[in-house]
């Protein structure tokens, strides 16, 4: 059983991910668009737990499952949708993971959300600390059950998404 472990932010995290985000950038070379750093792990002083999600952006989501095979090559697992219609998803590290690959279609609408999260929390540090220091109460709380840490954030990440979409609209608007 995974346990369910959330640290102060580490500035390797930044490093991590740009050493896998060369190996995904070989994987997925003629569909790739953009590719991202995103989740906690993405924003300075966050607290996390020690998982670096990446989200890379394709021209064609349909031709994803092509790549299946390499990604099984350096280390992840594919998962489908994952419960997420889509995208495609990949673990890696088994119950010790290490990466989580989130891969969308050019113009999904969740590109924009995950983004504006993101940013939003790196330009509001009251959301950053509220949302870290809930992620570690609830870590602590339920150390072997990520489904009532997931559950326990819920109503705060809907608050911040919302606020975050909301700040994005606006600073569009005022440029």
């Amino acid at each position: 059983m995974r346990k369910v472990e959330v640290l102060d932010y580490q500035p390797v995290w930044k490093a991590k991910f740009e050493e896998e985000a060369d190996r995904l950038r070989n994987v997925f070379r003629g569909e790739l668009l953009d590719l991202y750093h995103i989740g906690s792990t993405a924003i300075e002083g966050m607290k996390a737990k020690p998982i670096i999600d990446i989200m890379p952006v394709v021209k064609t989501l349909s031709a994803v499952d092509g790549y299946d095979e390499q990604m099984k090559s350096i280390g992840y697992e594919p998962k489908g949708e994952n419960g997420i219609a889509g995208r495609r998803f990949y673990q890696k590290g088994g119950e010790n993971r290490t990466f989580h690959v989130h891969v969308y279609e050019q113009n999904n609408p969740e590109i924009d959300r995950h983004l504006a999260f993101r940013d939003y929390l790196r330009s509001h540090s009251c959301a950053l600390i509220q949302y870290g220091e809930l992620k570690q109460s609830l870590a602590k709380r339920y150390p072997y059950d990520i489904e009532a840490y997931i559950e326990g954030k819920a109503p705060l990440v809907q608050t911040i998404e919302k606020d975050a979409l909301n700040w994005k609209g606006n600073r569009r608007n005022t440029k």
